[in-house]
């Protein structure tokens, strides 16, 4: 069994805790162990969070929305936030540049490492005059008994 869902969020900062809240009542009745679901909503938390403030076009105009699709399927869990703002910098000779992380004192900055920590393999790109996408997966262990457990 699997479980798939889309949203279309407004850009707005109410729109995080929703989303979040959508994945942790999503994985808690499929049967995913809690400290696994605390990593994935965290991650989704800051991915929001992202595509709310950095989410406007080239113009300076904000979108309206942002999407986040997640998939519960097997033993993983993929997440992936797309907005429709200005995309990722461009990166250096063909490779996106390492992510540093932000200094401790920062109240911005570290949110792209933060997912990279918290989740088995992330992937940012740009959606070529569309936006920013970031997508992250990790390996799910569940609860006993869990209703999508995979034998």
């Amino acid at each position: 069994m699997s479980i798939w869902w889309s949203l279309h969020l407004r850009r707005e900062a109410a729109s995080v805790p929703l989303a979040r809240r959508l994945l942790l009542g999503t994985m808690e009745t499929a049967g995913v162990d809690p400290d696994i679901s605390y990593d994935l909503s965290v991650a989704l938390s800051e991915a929001c969070a992202n595509a709310v403030e950095h989410g406007g076009d080239d113009s300076g105009t904000p979108s309206a929305e942002y999407r986040v699709t997640a998939y519960l399927d097997g033993e993983k869990c993929r997440i992936e936030v797309a907005d429709s703002g200005p995309g990722f910098p461009p990166a250096r000779w063909g490779h996106r540049a390492a992510l540093r992380p932000a200094h401790t004192s920062a109240e911005s900055g570290r949110g792209l490492c933060l997912i990279e920590q918290l989740a088995d393999h992330v992937h940012f790109r740009n959606r070529p005059g569309q936006g920013a996408v970031v997508s992250f997966d990790k390996i799910l262990k569940w609860r006993e008994g869990a209703l999508l457990k995979v034998s």
